[in-house]
């Protein structure tokens, strides 16, 4: 079993944010899926996704990469094996 792995609290704002433009981005894709013309929702979501990647470098900071396959860079070294994992957070 691992310890919990104490983070700034800098981090918890910064995660908190991440997660609130995620859920926005699967609401708007699932309404999207269904109003593929509703030209606001569009640029919401465009909004959302560039805020996204804006905010994904200051998390990734604190706790290394979150999206494998090319998404998120990797520190030296590899550090995708490093705790905390997102249900330790």
């Amino acid at each position: 079993m691992s310890s919990q792995v104490q983070l700034p609290k800098e981090f918890y704002p910064l995660m908190e944010e991440l997660q609130v433009v995620d859920f926005v981005l699967v609401e708007l894709t699932l309404y999207l899926d269904t109003h593929p013309e509703d030209y606001a929702a569009i640029q919401q979501f465009n909004d959302a996704s560039y805020h996204r990647r804006m905010l994904v470098p200051k998390v990734e900071q604190y706790i290394g990469p979150l999206q494998q396959f090319g998404n998120s860079y990797s520190g030296y070294p590899w550090n995708w094996n490093q705790a905390p994992w997102p249900w330790q957070i």
